[in-house]
């Protein structure tokens, strides 16, 4: 007979047992769902507003769209951006002395000068330019001209120095031909 008591217990359990669980377990796996919903709802939302931005080709399409109305005013003459180019015989310069070896720079390029320049000012300059150019090149570290952003800086530096000595025009543009570091 007791044994019979025992096993009733084991396979019915006790008669006023609790079969729900915890209330604690119930609530916390509520919350936890809550959050759950919440961080998706969050990333969902940053999702869309990366979705809703420009990319590089939408921003590069749009420029390029504005360049192409733009080379022209409203009576179709042209602006003054279309210059005379005015190429350079090739720069071989040293490039200041970083950490490493001496390196130096070889440098081909054209210079596109506003239309009211003079040829023969430009011509008569031409040692002045290229004084300008090279004495530009030589205070420059490698590590600056291999990047992009030192390749436009130096052709903003070499247009300024340029423009400070010529009196009829000015550079507009320097365009590399060929830019070689060694």
């Amino acid at each position: 007979m007791a044994d019979d008591e025992v096993t009733e217990n084991v396979e019915g359990g006790e008669s006023g047992g609790k079969s729900g669980g915890s209330p604690l377990l119930t609530l916390l796996v509520l919350v936890n769902t809550v959050m759950m919903g919440a961080v998706a709802w969050f990333q969902y939302q940053s999702h869309l507003k990366e979705a809703s931005r420009p990319t590089l080709q939408d921003i590069v399409k749009a420029e390029m769209q504005k360049a192409a109305e733009g080379t022209s005013d409203e009576a179709g003459e042209p602006r003054e951006e279309d210059g005379i180019l005015f190429p350079l015989e090739t720069f071989t310069a040293n490039l200041a002395q970083g950490d490493g070896p001496r390196r130096f720079v070889r440098l081909n390029a054209v210079l596109k000068f506003s239309k009211t320049s003079s040829e023969e000012e430009f011509k008569a300059r031409k040692p002045q330019i290229r004084d300008a150019i090279i004495r530009t090149l030589n205070s420059k570290r490698p590590e600056e001209l291999l990047k992009v952003e030192g390749k436009n800086y130096l052709k903003e530096e070499i247009k300024a120095a340029i423009n400070a000595f010529m009196v009829d025009g000015h550079v507009i543009d320097v365009f590399y031909v060929g830019f070689q570091i060694n």
